[in-house]
């Protein structure tokens, strides 16, 4: 690939926040080591720039991921900064002006297609999939619906608004049989991710949530799998130490083991990696995106796939880089892969 001139989005507004910069700064110090040029950009932060001009590997900072996300008391804010930031001023003629943007905004708008659709307006160049399959991969209920339809199997599942209506007959009907697995409707990085075994348990802990799905509680393996263009990459298996891989398990040492190649038969392997591809093309991602396919079995070992990550995370401990390295690609050859995507 020849040298370029790259910006990396990170950070955000959301409650990926954290996970966001990390993966930023690593992909930043990958990008280093491959000699391109590189600026580092929060574009929520009071001062959006974080680095100018980066070329040295060594001069890149590496920082964790903090073992709670962020409080949303700030979104608001945030929300402002990111959107000043990306319609105006220097920041937004530094991106205009670079080869292409680097995207590793996890989480809210940089997941949901707000980032992209700003990006799109303002004609700038960026890795990953577009503001339409964005939207569409961001909404758990709505993901369910598209991929059902491709012949991509879901559990059942239900939306609960609990600000505006009563719990429905559907919803009582899953946790009386229960246990239920209750998640945002629109998040990332498993964040209020809960298990309820009981009616009484779930009223009082979501009372103030505004949308959220209900879906039964899978008892099987986990296992995720990575698309990245036209490439299926190993099965993944998550190996967790508690009930769900949840935003302290995902990021914390030693709470769950990632294996990849995952340790399973071959027709299973192909199994899930076929739904990948499936889901893959049904969201809308085409040959120039990428995406990562979560997917639980339920008691019978049959999988369900459960979210598509439409900006995977990309921090040490993530799970895209696991596959790929298990492929044999290595972390600098991975972001530059993703960045030739963009350039197709």
């Amino acid at each position: 690939m020849p040298l370029m001139r790259i910006a990396v989005l990170c950070g955000g507004e959301s409650s990926e926040r954290d996970v966001s910069r990390v993966s930023g700064w690593a992909s930043a110090r990958a990008l280093t080591e491959r000699q391109h040029e590189v600026w580092v950009i929060d574009p929520s932060a009071e001062e959006p720039i974080l680095a100018r001009s980066l070329r040295d590997p060594a001069s890149v900072p590496q920082i964790e991921v903090p073992r709670t996300p962020p409080s949303n008391a700030d979104q608001p804010t945030l929300r402002r900064r990111t959107f000043a930031t990306l319609t105006n001023g220097a920041v937004l003629d530094l991106l205009r002006d670079v080869d292409v943007t680097f995207l590793a905004m996890h989480g809210g708008w940089g997941e949901d297609g707000h980032l992209q659709a700003l990006l799109e307006m303002a004609g700038v160049r960026f890795t990953g999939a577009g503001s339409s399959v964005c939207a569409a991969a961001w909404r758990k209920d709505h993901t369910s619906l598209i991929l059902r339809d491709a012949g991509v199997p879901v559990a059942e599942q239900v939306r609960y608004r609990p600000a505006h209506e009563d719990l429905p007959v559907a919803a009582k009907r899953l946790i009386e049989a229960g246990p239920v697995v209750v998640k945002p409707t629109a998040d990332g990085s498993s964040v209020s991710v809960r298990m309820v075994n009981q009616l009484s348990d779930l009223v009082p802990a979501h009372a103030a949530e505004d949308d959220l799905v209900i879906e039964p509680f899978l008892p099987g393996r986990e296992f995720t799998v990575s698309v990245v263009g036209g490439l299926v990459l190993p099965v993944a298996e998550i190996e967790l130490r508690s009930a769900l891989f949840d935003y302290e398990a995902k990021y914390q040492p030693g709470l769950a083991q990632e294996v990849c190649p995952a340790a399973i038969d071959r027709g299973l392997a192909h199994t899930l990696q076929d739904l990948a591809v499936r889901a893959h093309g049904a969201l809308g991602f085409g040959q120039d995106g990428y995406c990562r396919v979560d997917f639980r079995c339920d008691a019978e070992g049959s999988p369900m796939c459960l979210e598509v990550n439409a900006l995977p995370g990309l921090t040490p401990n993530s799970l895209l880089p696991l596959a790929a390295r298990a492929s044999g690609i290595t972390f600098p050859d991975l972001v530059e892969r993703l960045v030739g995507l963009a350039l197709r």
